[in-house]
Protein backbone atom coordinates (compact mmCIF):
# COMPACT_ATOMS: atom_id res chain seq x y z
CA UNK A 1 0.00 0.00 0.00
CA UNK A 2 0.75 3.66 -0.51
CA UNK A 3 1.34 6.34 2.00
CA UNK A 4 -1.70 7.83 1.05
CA UNK A 5 -3.54 4.61 2.17
CA UNK A 6 -2.56 5.26 5.70
CA UNK A 7 -5.03 5.13 8.63
CA UNK A 8 -6.74 8.48 8.24
CA UNK A 9 -7.73 10.53 11.71
CA UNK A 10 -10.57 9.14 13.09
CA UNK A 11 -10.42 5.91 10.92
CA UNK A 12 -11.41 3.29 12.97
CA UNK A 13 -8.73 1.09 14.42
CA UNK A 14 -9.61 -2.81 12.92
CA UNK A 15 -7.71 -5.24 15.34
CA UNK A 16 -8.46 -8.18 16.93
CA UNK A 17 -11.68 -7.18 18.82
CA UNK A 18 -12.80 -5.67 15.47
CA UNK A 19 -12.90 -9.21 13.82
CA UNK A 20 -14.47 -10.69 16.88
CA UNK A 21 -17.47 -8.17 16.36
CA UNK A 22 -17.57 -8.46 12.58
CA UNK A 23 -17.63 -12.14 12.90
CA UNK A 24 -20.89 -12.12 14.97
CA UNK A 25 -22.58 -10.06 12.41
CA UNK A 26 -20.93 -12.36 9.41
CA UNK A 27 -22.28 -15.34 11.80
CA UNK A 28 -25.82 -13.65 11.23
CA UNK A 29 -25.51 -13.29 7.17
CA UNK A 30 -24.14 -16.67 6.92
CA UNK A 31 -27.27 -17.87 8.59
CA UNK A 32 -29.36 -15.99 5.90
CA UNK A 33 -27.44 -17.47 2.84
CA UNK A 34 -28.49 -20.71 4.22
CA UNK A 35 -32.05 -19.92 4.82
CA UNK A 36 -32.14 -18.00 1.24
CA UNK A 37 -30.62 -20.77 -0.57
CA UNK A 38 -32.05 -23.90 0.63
CA UNK A 39 -34.58 -24.12 -2.03
CA UNK A 40 -31.94 -24.25 -4.26
CA UNK A 41 -31.87 -27.92 -3.28
CA UNK A 42 -35.20 -28.47 -2.54
CA UNK A 43 -36.54 -27.53 -5.82
CA UNK A 44 -37.73 -30.60 -7.03
CA UNK A 45 -38.90 -31.46 -3.67
CA UNK A 46 -41.00 -28.60 -3.35
CA UNK A 47 -42.53 -29.37 -6.90
CA UNK A 48 -43.67 -32.66 -5.25
CA UNK A 49 -45.13 -31.03 -2.15
CA UNK A 50 -46.76 -28.42 -2.93
CA UNK A 51 -48.12 -30.59 -6.74
CA UNK A 52 -47.00 -26.97 -8.80
CA UNK A 53 -45.31 -26.46 -12.59
CA UNK A 54 -42.08 -24.28 -12.98
CA UNK A 55 -43.59 -20.75 -13.07
CA UNK A 56 -45.04 -21.65 -9.81
CA UNK A 57 -42.00 -23.19 -8.49
CA UNK A 58 -39.76 -20.16 -9.67
CA UNK A 59 -42.29 -17.44 -8.02
CA UNK A 60 -40.97 -18.96 -4.68
CA UNK A 61 -36.99 -17.57 -5.51
CA UNK A 62 -39.23 -14.52 -7.28
CA UNK A 63 -41.03 -13.35 -4.58
CA UNK A 64 -38.17 -13.81 -2.03
CA UNK A 65 -35.86 -11.84 -4.31
CA UNK A 66 -38.92 -9.07 -5.01
CA UNK A 67 -38.98 -8.72 -1.17
CA UNK A 68 -35.37 -8.66 -0.90
CA UNK A 69 -34.70 -6.15 -3.48
CA UNK A 70 -37.78 -3.92 -2.76
CA UNK A 71 -36.01 -3.79 0.89
CA UNK A 72 -32.33 -2.85 -0.08
CA UNK A 73 -32.98 1.01 -0.08
CA UNK A 74 -35.41 1.23 2.96
CA UNK A 75 -32.49 -0.91 4.70
CA UNK A 76 -29.93 1.08 3.68
CA UNK A 77 -31.92 3.98 5.14
CA UNK A 78 -32.61 2.27 8.35
CA UNK A 79 -28.98 1.26 8.69
CA UNK A 80 -28.11 4.48 8.29
CA UNK A 81 -30.66 6.24 10.72
CA UNK A 82 -30.46 3.46 13.34
CA UNK A 83 -27.70 1.23 13.37
CA UNK A 84 -26.84 -1.99 12.66
CA UNK A 85 -27.62 -4.00 15.71
CA UNK A 86 -30.95 -3.23 15.59
CA UNK A 87 -31.55 -3.70 12.02
CA UNK A 88 -29.79 -6.69 12.43
CA UNK A 89 -31.77 -8.27 14.99
CA UNK A 90 -34.95 -7.33 12.89
CA UNK A 91 -33.59 -9.47 10.08
CA UNK A 92 -32.39 -12.95 12.02
CA UNK A 93 -36.11 -13.07 13.93
CA UNK A 94 -38.01 -12.45 10.58
CA UNK A 95 -35.61 -14.99 8.28
CA UNK A 96 -35.81 -17.51 11.40
CA UNK A 97 -39.60 -17.34 11.39
CA UNK A 98 -40.24 -17.26 7.62
CA UNK A 99 -37.45 -20.26 7.69
CA UNK A 100 -39.36 -22.10 10.25
CA UNK A 101 -43.46 -21.59 9.07
CA UNK A 102 -41.42 -22.81 5.47
CA UNK A 103 -40.97 -25.95 7.32
CA UNK A 104 -43.97 -26.24 8.47
CA UNK A 105 -46.15 -25.28 5.13
CA UNK A 106 -48.23 -27.68 3.46
CA UNK A 107 -50.02 -25.32 1.06
CA UNK A 108 -48.56 -23.39 -1.67
CA UNK A 109 -50.09 -19.68 -0.21
CA UNK A 110 -48.42 -20.90 3.01
CA UNK A 111 -45.08 -21.55 1.59
CA UNK A 112 -45.25 -18.35 -0.64
CA UNK A 113 -45.72 -15.80 2.62
CA UNK A 114 -42.91 -18.10 4.67
CA UNK A 115 -40.15 -17.20 1.73
CA UNK A 116 -41.57 -13.64 1.71
CA UNK A 117 -41.06 -13.25 5.08
CA UNK A 118 -37.63 -15.20 4.94
CA UNK A 119 -36.55 -12.24 2.04
CA UNK A 120 -37.51 -9.63 4.33
CA UNK A 121 -35.27 -10.63 7.03
CA UNK A 122 -32.67 -11.27 4.81
CA UNK A 123 -32.79 -8.34 2.89
CA UNK A 124 -31.18 -6.52 6.53
CA UNK A 125 -27.99 -8.83 6.88
CA UNK A 126 -25.43 -8.23 3.96
CA UNK A 127 -25.76 -4.36 4.13
CA UNK A 128 -25.45 -3.94 7.82
CA UNK A 129 -22.69 -6.36 7.32
CA UNK A 130 -21.01 -3.88 5.26
CA UNK A 131 -21.78 -1.16 7.54
CA UNK A 132 -20.14 -2.86 10.10
CA UNK A 133 -16.68 -3.58 8.51
CA UNK A 134 -16.87 -0.11 7.81
CA UNK A 135 -17.36 0.89 11.42
CA UNK A 136 -14.85 -1.12 12.79
CA UNK A 137 -11.78 -1.21 10.06
CA UNK A 138 -9.90 1.61 8.25
CA UNK A 139 -11.52 2.52 4.69
CA UNK A 140 -8.59 1.08 3.41
CA UNK A 141 -9.27 -2.78 4.45
CA UNK A 142 -13.00 -2.14 2.63
CA UNK A 143 -12.91 -4.11 -0.29
CA UNK A 144 -11.21 -7.32 1.15
CA UNK A 145 -13.42 -7.07 4.14
CA UNK A 146 -16.86 -6.92 1.89
CA UNK A 147 -15.44 -10.21 -0.23
CA UNK A 148 -14.31 -11.76 2.91
CA UNK A 149 -17.90 -11.06 3.90
CA UNK A 150 -18.93 -12.62 0.50
CA UNK A 151 -17.08 -15.24 1.21
CA UNK A 152 -18.65 -16.56 4.37
CA UNK A 153 -22.42 -16.05 2.55
CA UNK A 154 -21.16 -18.45 -0.01
CA UNK A 155 -19.99 -20.86 2.98
CA UNK A 156 -23.62 -20.69 3.60
CA UNK A 157 -24.31 -21.48 0.29
CA UNK A 158 -21.80 -24.80 0.48
CA UNK A 159 -23.86 -26.12 4.10
CA UNK A 160 -26.87 -25.71 1.77
CA UNK A 161 -25.60 -28.02 -1.07
CA UNK A 162 -23.84 -30.40 1.20
CA UNK A 163 -25.97 -30.42 4.50
CA UNK A 164 -29.21 -29.81 3.79
CA UNK A 165 -29.69 -31.48 0.90
CA UNK A 166 -28.83 -35.35 2.25
CA UNK A 167 -30.70 -34.00 5.51
CA UNK A 168 -33.76 -33.54 3.45
CA UNK A 169 -33.37 -36.79 1.82
CA UNK A 170 -33.20 -38.42 5.10
CA UNK A 171 -34.55 -36.28 7.72
CA UNK A 172 -37.47 -35.01 5.61
CA UNK A 173 -39.10 -31.44 4.77
CA UNK A 174 -40.03 -30.55 8.09
CA UNK A 175 -37.43 -31.98 10.28
CA UNK A 176 -34.35 -30.42 7.51
CA UNK A 177 -36.42 -26.67 7.21
CA UNK A 178 -37.41 -26.54 11.17
CA UNK A 179 -34.22 -28.27 12.70
CA UNK A 180 -32.05 -25.44 10.56
CA UNK A 181 -34.07 -22.58 11.94
CA UNK A 182 -32.42 -23.18 15.40
CA UNK A 183 -29.07 -21.37 14.04
CA UNK A 184 -31.33 -18.49 13.35
CA UNK A 185 -31.97 -18.37 17.32
CA UNK A 186 -28.26 -18.67 17.85
CA UNK A 187 -26.81 -16.10 15.89
CA UNK A 188 -29.72 -13.94 17.25
CA UNK A 189 -28.91 -14.23 20.81
CA UNK A 190 -25.05 -14.10 20.06
CA UNK A 191 -25.91 -10.73 18.38
CA UNK A 192 -27.79 -9.48 21.15
CA UNK A 193 -24.99 -10.28 24.08
CA UNK A 194 -22.36 -8.83 22.36
CA UNK A 195 -22.67 -7.21 18.84
CA UNK A 196 -21.51 -3.37 19.20
CA UNK A 197 -22.62 -0.76 16.41
CA UNK A 198 -19.01 1.05 16.57
CA UNK A 199 -16.00 1.38 18.44
CA UNK A 200 -15.54 3.48 21.38
CA UNK A 201 -14.34 7.01 20.47
CA UNK A 202 -15.69 6.47 16.77
CA UNK A 203 -19.61 7.89 17.16
CA UNK A 204 -21.35 8.49 14.07
CA UNK A 205 -22.03 12.54 14.14
CA UNK A 206 -25.51 13.29 15.63
CA UNK A 207 -27.27 14.61 12.69
CA UNK A 208 -26.61 11.51 11.29
CA UNK A 209 -28.49 9.38 14.45
CA UNK A 210 -31.26 11.57 14.14
CA UNK A 211 -31.86 12.16 10.64
CA UNK A 212 -33.55 14.82 10.81
CA UNK A 213 -36.69 16.20 8.65
CA UNK A 214 -36.17 15.28 4.99
CA UNK A 215 -33.93 12.36 5.66
CA UNK A 216 -35.22 10.09 3.22
CA UNK A 217 -35.96 12.07 0.52
CA UNK A 218 -31.95 13.84 0.72
CA UNK A 219 -29.96 10.48 1.70
CA UNK A 220 -31.42 8.44 -1.38
CA UNK A 221 -31.57 11.71 -3.80
CA UNK A 222 -27.97 11.90 -2.85
CA UNK A 223 -26.59 9.15 -3.16
CA UNK A 224 -28.42 8.44 -6.75
CA UNK A 225 -27.14 11.70 -8.07
CA UNK A 226 -23.27 10.05 -7.36
CA UNK A 227 -22.34 8.17 -10.93
CA UNK A 228 -20.09 5.84 -8.70
CA UNK A 229 -23.32 4.66 -6.81
CA UNK A 230 -25.81 3.88 -10.36
CA UNK A 231 -22.24 2.26 -11.78
CA UNK A 232 -21.85 -0.03 -8.78
CA UNK A 233 -25.53 -0.81 -9.12
CA UNK A 234 -25.17 -1.82 -12.62
CA UNK A 235 -22.20 -3.50 -12.21
CA UNK A 236 -23.73 -5.81 -9.27
CA UNK A 237 -26.93 -5.74 -11.83
CA UNK A 238 -24.77 -7.55 -14.05
CA UNK A 239 -22.32 -9.49 -12.77
CA UNK A 240 -24.41 -11.41 -10.49
CA UNK A 241 -27.70 -13.01 -11.56
CA UNK A 242 -26.22 -15.93 -13.60
CA UNK A 243 -24.78 -17.43 -10.97
CA UNK A 244 -27.28 -16.45 -8.09
CA UNK A 245 -29.95 -18.07 -10.89
CA UNK A 246 -28.27 -21.40 -11.43
CA UNK A 247 -27.51 -22.08 -7.24
CA UNK A 248 -30.81 -20.56 -6.10
CA UNK A 249 -33.20 -22.80 -8.26
CA UNK A 250 -32.52 -23.66 -11.91
CA UNK A 251 -29.31 -25.09 -11.52
CA UNK A 252 -30.60 -28.35 -9.90
CA UNK A 253 -33.17 -29.53 -12.12
CA UNK A 254 -31.03 -27.94 -15.23
CA UNK A 255 -27.80 -30.81 -14.57
CA UNK A 256 -31.02 -33.80 -13.70
CA UNK A 257 -33.42 -32.96 -16.56
CA UNK A 258 -31.65 -31.20 -19.57
CA UNK A 259 -28.13 -33.06 -19.14
CA UNK A 260 -29.18 -36.45 -17.68
CA UNK A 261 -26.93 -36.20 -14.16
CA UNK A 262 -27.77 -37.71 -11.04
CA UNK A 263 -28.94 -35.66 -8.41
CA UNK A 264 -25.38 -36.36 -6.59
CA UNK A 265 -23.47 -35.16 -9.40
CA UNK A 266 -25.80 -32.17 -9.99
CA UNK A 267 -25.15 -31.49 -6.14
CA UNK A 268 -21.12 -31.66 -6.50
CA UNK A 269 -21.45 -29.36 -9.55
CA UNK A 270 -23.25 -26.44 -7.27
CA UNK A 271 -20.84 -27.25 -4.47
CA UNK A 272 -18.22 -26.61 -7.52
CA UNK A 273 -19.75 -23.39 -8.09
CA UNK A 274 -19.71 -22.39 -4.15
CA UNK A 275 -16.20 -23.58 -3.75
CA UNK A 276 -14.97 -21.02 -6.76
CA UNK A 277 -16.75 -18.22 -5.69
CA UNK A 278 -15.09 -18.70 -2.34
CA UNK A 279 -11.53 -18.94 -3.67
CA UNK A 280 -11.99 -15.83 -6.31
CA UNK A 281 -13.53 -13.67 -3.85
CA UNK A 282 -9.99 -13.54 -2.03
CA UNK A 283 -8.44 -13.07 -5.00
CA UNK A 284 -10.84 -10.46 -6.32
CA UNK A 285 -10.16 -8.46 -2.75
CA UNK A 286 -6.37 -8.62 -3.09
CA UNK A 287 -5.99 -7.69 -6.69
CA UNK A 288 -8.63 -4.61 -5.91
CA UNK A 289 -6.56 -3.84 -2.67
CA UNK A 290 -3.45 -3.38 -4.82
CA UNK A 291 -4.87 -1.88 -7.49
CA UNK A 292 -7.84 0.25 -7.89
CA UNK A 293 -7.63 0.40 -11.45
CA UNK A 294 -8.63 -3.49 -11.90
CA UNK A 295 -12.15 -3.26 -10.58
CA UNK A 296 -13.74 -2.63 -14.07
CA UNK A 297 -11.72 -4.76 -16.32
CA UNK A 298 -12.08 -7.33 -13.53
CA UNK A 299 -16.10 -6.85 -13.80
CA UNK A 300 -16.34 -6.86 -17.95
CA UNK A 301 -13.85 -10.06 -17.90
CA UNK A 302 -16.66 -11.86 -15.31
CA UNK A 303 -19.39 -11.01 -17.81
CA UNK A 304 -17.74 -12.20 -20.87
CA UNK A 305 -16.47 -14.98 -19.83
CA UNK A 306 -20.12 -16.60 -17.94
CA UNK A 307 -21.45 -15.14 -21.54
CA UNK A 308 -19.38 -17.33 -23.37
CA UNK A 309 -18.93 -20.42 -20.94
CA UNK A 310 -23.38 -19.92 -20.89
CA UNK A 311 -23.89 -19.55 -24.49
CA UNK A 312 -21.73 -22.68 -24.93
CA UNK A 313 -23.00 -25.18 -22.32
CA UNK A 314 -26.78 -24.43 -23.60
CA UNK A 315 -25.69 -24.43 -27.08
CA UNK A 316 -23.79 -27.63 -26.93
CA UNK A 317 -24.83 -29.94 -30.08
CA UNK A 318 -27.15 -32.87 -29.14
CA UNK A 319 -28.07 -31.00 -25.90
CA UNK A 320 -25.77 -32.83 -23.22
CA UNK A 321 -22.22 -30.66 -23.00
CA UNK A 322 -19.33 -32.67 -21.41
CA UNK A 323 -18.34 -33.27 -18.05
CA UNK A 324 -15.07 -31.23 -18.63
CA UNK A 325 -17.47 -28.11 -20.25
CA UNK A 326 -19.90 -27.70 -17.20
CA UNK A 327 -17.25 -27.70 -14.68
CA UNK A 328 -15.38 -25.37 -16.69
CA UNK A 329 -19.25 -23.30 -16.40
CA UNK A 330 -19.54 -23.88 -12.87
CA UNK A 331 -15.97 -22.53 -12.34
CA UNK A 332 -16.81 -19.23 -14.06
CA UNK A 333 -20.05 -19.20 -12.14
CA UNK A 334 -18.08 -19.11 -9.20
CA UNK A 335 -16.30 -15.82 -10.29
CA UNK A 336 -19.69 -14.34 -10.67
CA UNK A 337 -20.61 -13.26 -6.70
CA UNK A 338 -17.24 -11.77 -6.37
CA UNK A 339 -17.22 -9.55 -9.41
CA UNK A 340 -20.52 -8.65 -8.44
CA UNK A 341 -19.05 -7.08 -4.88
CA UNK A 342 -17.04 -4.80 -7.13
CA UNK A 343 -20.07 -2.60 -7.46
CA UNK A 344 -19.92 -1.86 -3.72
CA UNK A 345 -16.20 -0.40 -3.94
CA UNK A 346 -17.36 2.08 -7.30
CA UNK A 347 -20.24 3.48 -4.62
CA UNK A 348 -17.79 3.42 -1.58
CA UNK A 349 -15.83 6.18 -2.73
CA UNK A 350 -18.76 8.00 -3.95
CA UNK A 351 -20.29 8.95 -1.10
CA UNK A 352 -20.14 9.85 2.62
CA UNK A 353 -19.46 7.53 5.63
CA UNK A 354 -23.46 8.60 6.64
CA UNK A 355 -24.90 7.76 3.19
CA UNK A 356 -22.95 4.34 2.77
CA UNK A 357 -25.96 2.09 3.88
CA UNK A 358 -28.25 3.94 1.34
CA UNK A 359 -25.68 4.24 -1.42
CA UNK A 360 -25.08 0.16 -0.71
CA UNK A 361 -28.74 -0.83 -0.71
CA UNK A 362 -29.20 0.73 -4.37
CA UNK A 363 -26.29 -1.12 -5.42
CA UNK A 364 -27.42 -4.45 -4.22
CA UNK A 365 -30.87 -4.06 -5.40
CA UNK A 366 -29.32 -4.34 -8.96
CA UNK A 367 -27.91 -8.13 -8.64
CA UNK A 368 -31.16 -9.11 -6.98
CA UNK A 369 -33.86 -7.29 -9.40
CA UNK A 370 -31.81 -9.26 -12.69
CA UNK A 371 -31.86 -12.48 -10.69
CA UNK A 372 -35.65 -12.00 -9.70
CA UNK A 373 -36.38 -11.06 -13.48
CA UNK A 374 -34.33 -14.05 -15.25
CA UNK A 375 -36.17 -16.58 -12.59
CA UNK A 376 -39.40 -15.32 -13.44
CA UNK A 377 -38.27 -15.70 -17.41
CA UNK A 378 -37.28 -18.90 -17.10
CA UNK A 379 -39.97 -20.75 -15.58
CA UNK A 380 -41.82 -18.83 -17.95
CA UNK A 381 -40.64 -19.72 -21.17
CA UNK A 382 -40.15 -23.59 -19.40
CA UNK A 383 -43.81 -24.11 -18.98
CA UNK A 384 -44.23 -22.16 -22.75
CA UNK A 385 -41.42 -24.60 -24.45
CA UNK A 386 -42.30 -27.49 -22.98
CA UNK A 387 -38.53 -27.36 -20.64
CA UNK A 388 -36.60 -26.29 -23.26
CA UNK A 389 -33.83 -25.20 -21.32
CA UNK A 390 -32.03 -23.82 -24.38
CA UNK A 391 -34.71 -20.86 -25.14
CA UNK A 392 -35.10 -20.48 -21.43
CA UNK A 393 -31.62 -19.75 -20.66
CA UNK A 394 -31.28 -17.74 -23.24
CA UNK A 395 -32.80 -14.73 -21.13
CA UNK A 396 -29.45 -14.33 -19.13
CA UNK A 397 -28.33 -12.74 -22.62
CA UNK A 398 -30.81 -10.22 -22.53
CA UNK A 399 -30.44 -8.90 -19.39
CA UNK A 400 -26.39 -9.34 -19.56
CA UNK A 401 -26.97 -6.75 -22.72
CA UNK A 402 -28.44 -4.80 -20.91
CA UNK A 403 -26.17 -4.07 -17.85
CA UNK A 404 -22.98 -3.94 -19.86
CA UNK A 405 -24.64 -0.95 -22.14
CA UNK A 406 -25.11 0.81 -18.97
CA UNK A 407 -21.92 -0.16 -17.45
CA UNK A 408 -20.03 1.21 -20.54
CA UNK A 409 -22.30 4.38 -20.40
CA UNK A 410 -21.74 5.59 -16.96
CA UNK A 411 -17.88 4.13 -16.57
CA UNK A 412 -16.42 7.55 -17.55
CA UNK A 413 -18.04 10.12 -15.26
CA UNK A 414 -17.91 7.60 -12.24
CA UNK A 415 -14.58 7.74 -12.82
CA UNK A 416 -14.17 11.22 -13.29
CA UNK A 417 -16.30 12.33 -10.47
CA UNK A 418 -13.54 9.90 -8.10
CA UNK A 419 -10.60 11.11 -9.10
CA UNK A 420 -12.13 14.75 -8.35
CA UNK A 421 -12.93 13.62 -5.03
CA UNK A 422 -10.01 12.27 -4.26
CA UNK A 423 -8.23 15.27 -5.23
CA UNK A 424 -10.27 17.15 -3.26
CA UNK A 425 -9.76 15.22 -0.10
CA UNK A 426 -5.74 15.41 -0.69
CA UNK A 427 -6.21 18.83 -0.26
CA UNK A 428 -8.37 18.79 2.64
CA UNK A 429 -6.02 16.88 4.10
CA UNK A 430 -3.16 19.29 3.66
CA UNK A 431 -5.09 21.86 4.92
CA UNK A 432 -5.87 20.15 8.05
CA UNK A 433 -4.05 21.41 11.50
CA UNK A 434 -0.97 19.40 12.97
Amino acid sequence: MSQGAAVLPGDPPGGRRAAAVWGIGVGVYFVAIIFRTSLGVAGIDAAERFHINASALSTFSILQLLVYAGMQIPVGLLVDRLGTKKVLALGAVLFTTGQLAFALSHSYETALASRALLGCGDAMTFISVLRLGARWFPARRGPMIAQVAALFGMAGNLVSTMLLARLLHGAGWTATFGGSAAAGVFVLVLMLLFLKDHPEGHEPPASEQTGGKGFVRRQVVRAWREPGTRLGMWVHFTTQFPAMVFLLLWGMPFLVEAQGLSRETAGLLLTTVVLSNMAVGLVYGQIIARHHAARLPLALGTVAATALLWAAVTGWPGGHAPMWLLVTECLVLGACGPASMIGFDFARPANPPERQGTASGIVNMGGFVASMTTLLAVGVLLDATGDDYRIAFASVFVLEALGLSQILRLRTRAQQRERERIVASRVETVHVPA
